[in-house]
């Protein structure tokens, strides 16, 4: 007789029986801004006798999480357009872990599997999912998105389908996969091509990963901008020959446009906009050449405005990215035969127990020269 869905809940074969001893916690935040670390699910009790494990899922020792700017702005603004934190919410969505615990009705995953988490959730029914556009499902719950909480956990149970096995990869490297994943979706939906004049605007975390990218697919030239020259130096280390270009105070739209063409050699075919900044949109609008393209990877506030009539009589296309879909096989490939060295963008580390201060530290990049800050927990 086929077993009933609770019996199968409840069942966890005893190869899978893992040796969790530490409580789980959690990095969690709140409408009025406030940021600790306390108790979170699954307890360790759960974990131990795998009653948690829903079928399909798999439960994971996260081993390494990274801080991304979304993080920041769920703490510190308490919404990101539409998403709103209106209760205690666990954040991080950049995960990589071990596999301690595996649902009977699991049989791609075992015990011991190293894996980098996808943090999405889909419905596989509506047309976003059903055309292979998942990351615009209609009912997706995005870890770490208000109100599904993160993966900034000790323990987390998950999809099996949507944790990818990294092999002998880091766990750091395999928490990067998901910002490498952004870029790559970039790179794909804006048609970069050997040789392509680019122009990556924001040299924070997932500029200098689209940086990578580009160098790696063999743009030529490249130009990256930001205010920060640190940020600027960082990303002339990562790829000796990309030029760079300081953004000033004061300096109009179209000036700005017309320097970055003139250190480019002439106008750019495509800038990929990854600060989500209104004034460096409209300086990459000036950038590019009569039918270029400016794609915006960043995220900004909700409304904002742009020079129409640049983009009109210049037939300048101007996209958008969400997320990212099928990105993740692609991502280890590259990771793992050396095409993407990530390990540069690291530049702070910092223990489960203090996440606070890794915050903290994130949120003052300005001074404290931050670029991708880790959280590394042990079980």
């Amino acid at each position: 007789m086929k077993p009933s869905h609770q019996s199968v809940r409840r069942l966890a074969t005893p190869a899978a029986m893992p040796s969790a001893s530490k409580e789980n916690i959690g990095v969690y935040c709140n409408p009025a801004h406030e940021l600790w670390v306390k108790e979170s699910g699954p307890s360790v009790e759960e974990v131990k006798s795998g009653q948690a494990l829903k079928e399909g899922e798999v439960t994971i020792a996260i081993k390494s999480t990274g801080i991304c700017g979304s993080d920041i702005h769920f703490w510190r603004n308490g919404r990101i357009g539409p998403m709103i934190v209106e209760h205690d919410h666990i954040l991080g969505h950049e995960s990589a872990g071990e596999v301690i615990a595996v649902h009977p009705s699991v049989n791609t995953l075992q015990v011991g599997d190293r894996v980098a988490v996808e943090p999405s959730q889909i419905c596989n029914k509506c047309e976003p999912c059903l055309t292979g556009r998942y990351n615009g499902c209609l009912e997706m719950r995005f870890m770490s998105t208000p109100p599904v909480d993160g993966l900034l956990r000790r323990y987390v149970n998950h999809s099996a389908i949507w944790c990818h096995k990294i092999g002998d990869m880091s766990y750091e490297d395999g928490a990067m996969l998901e910002p490498l994943s952004v870029s790559l979706a970039g790179m794909a939906r804006a048609n970069i091509s050997l040789g392509d004049p680019i122009l990556i605007c924001g040299a924070g975390p997932i500029g200098l990963m689209t940086l990578l990218c580009c160098a790696a697919a063999g743009a030529e030239p490249i130009v990256i901008t930001d205010i920060d020259q640190g940020r600027l130096d960082m990303a002339k280390k990562m790829c000796s020959r990309v030029k760079t270009y300081k953004v000033q105070p004061g300096v109009s739209m179209e000036d700005a446009g017309a320097q970055i063409s003139e250190l480019a050699g002439g106008p750019l075919a495509t800038a990929l906009e990854c600060s989500g900044v209104e004034s460096s949109i409209a300086a990459a609008i000036y950038s590019v050449k009569f039918g270029g393209k400016v794609f915006v990877i960043g995220v900004g506030k909700p409304d904002m405005q742009f020079p129409f009539m640049r983009l009109s009589t210049q037939e300048i296309d101007l996209q958008f990215q969400y997320r990212y879909a099928n990105t993740w096989p692609r991502a280890i490939r590259l990771v793992q035969n050396g095409v993407i060295n990530m390990k540069d963008l690291v530049t702070h580390r910092f223990s489960l127990e203090n996440a606070v201060q890794a915050f903290e530290t994130t949120a003052a990049s300005a001074k404290t020269g931050a670029i991708k800050v880790l959280i590394q927990s042990e079980v």
